[in-house]
């Protein structure tokens, strides 16, 4: 077997014709990983290829198995916090595996980042049962070349077409009997200038907030020009977020905040996206409170909504607490994996 990794960019004629195959192996990846989650968006994907997140660059490879193209890999470099990190996905095709193509990319990569003076590559990988204790192949590749578990993440997944209404009916009445002094304001996309300023604040509280394990990361530092770029990629990728904070009244500044986050080709799936309240103004039950606004904000203009999923640290107690308490369920994991280079 011949194995040649080979990089390629989006901006010629061949990178495009390489950029399809990447999706291609991508979206069968991705579908017999996680077979419950919406197919591989064309338009998030091919955005994410042109706009990549302020402040990252990215650099692409295709793997090929006796000339036919099977493993994709991502590279994404931090440029402005983080630059001794590299985030990584590679992907090989579920027909094509266990034949050497994985470690090939991997090499590649490692190869690739040493060049440019990274020390640290993190990757992630899923599975469908987080409760039977076995080992997803993406878990026993990552041990094998070397990388270490750093963060146990699960996917809980929120069935709207059972939800139940007077339950959030209580928990939204109990937590506005500890909220006096707040409003709550919602927003569909870009963010109202009046708020930006505090929702980028709040946005960069994320890697402070919430549990990260042993990964070794920065956050970022509370910049609205980044929020608005942040916003043009979404923009780019098809991605829309519903948006609900409370306001502190006396000061008018906005002290919690969460999204949600749809596609726009694919109307019957979101994501619960952050959730964040200033520290200064926890004990209000701010949290779920936004959340049970959000969802039903989301809901009146989102009529084919039925399934919302999120992501939470195993050990971040409290926010699973608050989804538990709307009707999250566990359903998925997800581990992040860290290698030094």
């Amino acid at each position: 077997m011949d194995i040649a990794v080979i990089p390629f960019d989006t901006a010629d004629a061949d990178g495009e014709a390489a950029a399809e195959r990447a999706y291609e192996i991508e979206a069968a990846s991705r579908a017999a990983e996680q077979p419950d989650m919406p197919p591989l968006s064309r338009q998030r994907f091919f955005g994410a290829l042109r706009h990549p997140w302020p402040g990252d660059e990215e650099r692409h490879a295709l793997a090929y198995l006796d000339g036919v193209p099977v493993g994709h890999l991502a590279v994404t470099l931090p440029q402005v916090e983080n630059r001794e990190n590299a985030q990584v996905v590679l992907m090989v095709h579920p027909d094509h595996r266990r034949r050497g193509v994985g470690r090939a990319l991997y090499e590649y990569a490692v190869r690739f980042l040493r060049e440019r003076g990274r020390k640290r590559m993190i990757g992630e990988t899923a599975t469908m049962d987080p409760a039977a204790g076995r080992s997803a192949p993406g878990d026993a590749f990552a041990a094998a070349m070397g990388a270490h578990p750093a963060l146990a993440d699960v996917r809980r997944r929120l069935d709207l077409t059972t939800l139940d209404e007077p339950e959030l009916d209580r928990l939204l009445t109990a937590g506005q009997a500890h909220a006096q002094g707040y409003s709550i304001v919602r927003w569909h996309g870009r963010t109202p200038d009046e708020y930006a300023a505090d929702v980028a604040y709040l946005d960069s509280r994320l890697i402070e907030d919430a549990p990260i394990g042993d990964l070794t990361w920065e956050a970022a530092k509370p910049d609205v020009d980044r929020l608005r770029a942040m916003e043009a990629a979404l923009a780019a990728r098809g991605l829309h977020w519903y948006n609900c904070g409370a306001r502190h009244d006396a000061t008018g500044r906005l002290v919690a905040w969460t999204a949600l986050g749809l596609n726009g080709d694919c109307d019957w799936h979101a994501f619960q996206q952050i959730t964040l309240v200033e520290p200064r103004h926890r004990g209000h039950r701010l949290g779920i409170i936004v959340k049970i606004e959000n969802l039903r904000y989301a809901r009146t203009h989102e009529p084919a909504l039925r399934v919302i999923d999120t992501y939470n640290a195993a050990v971040n107690e409290y926010m699973i607490s608050i989804n538990e308490a709307l009707g999250f369920r566990a359903v998925a994991g997800l581990n992040s994996w860290q290698a030094t280079i």
